[in-house]
């Protein structure tokens, strides 16, 4: 077990200040807030108050506190002199005296709540989140040593001694992986284990185990190139661990052994320990099915694009190249056709005009040359790929034994082709009348089904080539795989692509909550039912009022009647909308966006949702302010420079950004919205209006469980004023909670845009 895996730059830097703190740190864990002022004002000496906030925010930054607690850069010092106007910082050396900073780590950790390293339950729950990480990752040890540092300073734990640490990461890591490696070597029977085994051990004669020629990859494009990768195909499907239930354990860890047994020597993998070993091997056999399987596609996909490109060239050429035989034998039909075409001809002599202006024989050669020459509109080279027939020949025996077929039901069709081809593979004088003729798209039916005379009946009856058919079905394979419409399984590249949805059992799981979520039935029977009324009541309500409706118009198109859908024609607004709208908009005060937040939060109280990550007893004055700044500021996508004023002490960059840090975050933006969601239930408009079960905000939805048939979505095209406020026709319109209908002409972030961080700060509206 690697106990000692840090380097001494590591260990000298571990518990201890490296450098300045950069501005942002001095923010975020050097500002002092109204708790932290309240247990300094009371001591009379600038040393003694200067001293304590030292070993105060060096446990906040460092986790631990330090033997000398003067030993800390300048700026640290400087910074928290000013909070504290101390004009000479030099007094702190008279802090070292006596026994008075030890009873300050004491009182430190009993207000604030730090614990020993060797506490309970702190120890046991930290070696539990400890082995929880080393389970579920793979992760290296000095990246899970930085982590537990980290998750000691967030929950408050005094940082250990270095090597303490260092043997409790050690320790957690390797008992994790041990107990990883034991339960997967208990999963294979002895037949598999021998079979696994067999991976590492050199054929006579050979100079590779089969273990080297598995996990080397194709590095040629060619026929036989895929037929290799076919085999190895093969090859990893004999172990018949696909099928293997590995759910209990992290498919990141499972990875991570096939990776390591695809890179390590061989050499090495025989000297690992027997449940390390078969861990390995079966962790490989278990995964790279799905490898082979996108190494062997890959392949498919190259050689496929690689014909259709050659085939598209070649017919570009060789249009090109017969382009001058074809001008010419359209001049000569188009000079037959003038003659045609003249009225002042004589029907009955109109033949020996023609020939007379163009001899037989030539127009005879000119329509046979258009015939050869020109191709249809919807043509795909289709002639110039059936000559890469042979080649696919090549590998398509191997390549239908091989790969096993799935669709989504747009890819039916071409699969039934495929499996019918495999089903006559090995049998050349097998009948293809029966083939699927589905899978046929236009472009392919005049090489597929070529006409010919039959000799009993004298009719013509298509025959189906199988060559053509052959190419023709590959093709659309290619197609449907590059759609994900067919797929191979296991493959991370050519899979199903619906596997990562939700499964029948998990969707039962959560069915109930999202169908609340979107305001729908559970079943979808009761819903087609409800739909169905009102598209009934929708046409007895139209049909009674088509005798009276002077706004409909009907038509007659082609001795139909059709009703007419012109645009209609714009109604004028009257006068006494205009002055409603003059006189609402003289009345709305002209706010900035920060005061809307302020309103609104006195209104609502959902400020008071957001409290500090890790103290929520942790306040200062006027912390709504500050609250209501980093908001507007998140919002706007503006940054904290704009919202700073150095003179207000809530506005300073320091107070920002300790606010930013520690109280905006997912959680906390969730409990505001939470709050402020009741708030619009509670309004009795909203109820009126159908209970407010949804309303939209710049595309944002807020659910409350209340049903209404007018419930839906809200749309309201982005506004200047609106921008930030959300949309007007809401329930909330006339409540200090409307926010677009607070005009934000004179804000600071009028009209500028919202990005992501918009959304953000919008979920707490």
């Amino acid at each position: 077990m690697p106990v000692a895996f840090l380097t001494a730059e590591q260990r000298s830097q571990y518990g201890c200040y490296m450098g300045e703190p950069s501005p942002e740190q001095l923010a975020l864990y050097f500002h002092l807030d109204d708790r932290d002022r309240a247990l300094l004002d009371p001591r009379r000496h600038d040393h003694t108050r200067l001293g304590f906030a030292l070993q105060l925010c060096t446990v906040r930054f460092l986790g631990t506190f330090l033997a000398d607690p003067t030993d800390v850069p300048y700026s640290v010092i400087l910074t928290l002199a000013s909070q504290l106007n101390i004009a000479d910082p030099t007094v702190l050396s008279r802090y070292l005296e006596g026994q008075m900073r030890y009873d300050h780590v004491h009182e430190i950790m009993q207000v604030y709540g730090y614990q020993d390293f060797a506490s309970q339950p702190a120890h046991f729950r930290f070696l539990r989140w400890l082995y929880t990480r080393a389970w579920w990752s793979e992760e290296r040890l000095t990246v899970l040593f930085d982590l537990a540092m980290a998750h000691l300073i967030d929950h408050k734990v005094l940082l250990p001694g270095v090597s303490v640490l260092e043997r409790a990461v050690a320790s957690v890591r390797e008992h994790a992986t041990t107990r990883l490696w034991q339960r997967l070597a208990q999963i294979p029977t002895p037949p598999q284990v021998a079979l696994l085994e067999t991976l590492l051990v050199m054929p006579e004669g050979e100079r590779q185990t089969p273990l080297d020629r598995l996990r080397r990859a194709p590095t040629r494009v060619s026929g036989p190139a895929l037929v290799q990768a076919l085999h190895r195909v093969d090859a990893v499907r004999l172990f018949e661990m696909e099928h293997l239930d590995l759910s209990f354990v992290p498919k990141g860890r499972i990875k991570a052994l096939a990776r390591y047994a695809t890179t390590a020597f061989v050499h090495n993998l025989r000297q690992l320990g027997q449940n390390h070993r078969i861990a390995t091997l079966l962790a490989f056999a278990h995964t790279y099915l799905a490898v082979v399987h996108d190494d062997a596609l890959d392949l498919f996909d190259v050689l496929m694009r690689t014909a259709s490109s050659q085939a598209t060239r070649e017919g570009q050429q060789a249009r090109l190249r017969t382009i001058h035989d074809l001008d010419a034998a359209a001049q000569i039909l188009s000079e037959a056709c003038q003659v045609v075409l003249d009225e002042a001809q004589d029907p009955v002599t109109l033949r020996e005009r023609i020939y007379a202006r163009v001899p037989a024989e030539h127009l005879q050669a000119a329509v046979i040359t258009v015939g050869e020459l020109t191709r249809p509109p919807d043509d795909t080279y289709a002639q110039e790929l059936l000559g890469r027939y042979l080649m696919m020949r090549r590998f398509l025996p191997t390549f239908w034994r091989t790969l096993e077929f799935e669709s989504t039901p747009g890819g039916r069709p071409t699969l039934h082709a495929v499996q019918f081809l495999q089903r006559i593979e090995g049998r050349p004088r097998a009948s293809l009348q029966a083939a699927p003729r589905a899978v046929i798209p236009r472009s392919w039916q005049r090489y597929v089904l070529p006409r010919n005379t039959s000799a009993e009946d004298g009719q013509r009856t298509p025959r189906v080539d199988r060559p053509a058919y052959t190419v023709c079905v590959v093709e659309r394979l290619h197609e449907a795989l590059r759609r994900h419409d067919m797929y191979v399984e296991p493959s991370e590249r050519w899979g199903d692509a619906r596997a990562k949805l939700l499964q029948p059992e998990q969707w039962e799981g959560i069915r109930a909550q999202i169908c609340q979520t979107l305001g729908r039935e559970l079943t979808g029977s009761r819903a087609l039912e409800q739909l169905g009324q009102q598209l009934e009541e929708a046409y007895r309500r139209v049909a009674a009022n088509l005798p009276t409706n002077t706004a409909l118009q009907i038509l007659q198109q082609d001795g139909v009647d059709v009703p007419n859908l012109d645009r209609l024609e714009r109604v004028e607004e009257p006068e006494s909308l205009r002055l409603l709208r003059e006189s609402i908009g003289a009345s709305l005060p002209l706010v900035d966006l920060p005061e809307v937040i302020l309103e609104v939060a006195r209104h609502t109280g959902f400020l008071s949702q957001f409290i500090h990550v890790s103290d929520s007893h942790a306040y200062v004055e006027d912390l709504d302010l500050s609250l209501s700044a980093v908001l507007l500021a998140e919002a706007c996508n503006i940054g904290l420079t704009p919202v700073i004023h150095p003179e207000i002490p809530a506005l300073t960059r320091d107070r920002l950004s300790w606010v930013r840090h520690y109280f905006l975050r997912a959680e906390t933006i969730t409990r505001a919205n939470a709050c402020l969601v009741q708030a619009q239930r509670d309004i009795l408009l909203a109820q009126i209006w159908g209970g407010g079960y949804v309303a939209s905000v710049d595309g944002l939805r807020f659910v409350v469980p209340v049903r209404s048939i007018n419930r839906g979505f809200l749309h309201t095209p982005p506004k200047r004023v609106h921008r930030f406020g959300g949309v007007c026709k809401n329930p909330l319109h006339g409540h200090p909670l409307a926010l677009g209908h607070l005009s934000s002409g004179r804000g600071r972030g009028d009209g500028l845009r919202s990005g992501d961080a918009d959304r953000k700060f919008l979920a707490t509206f």
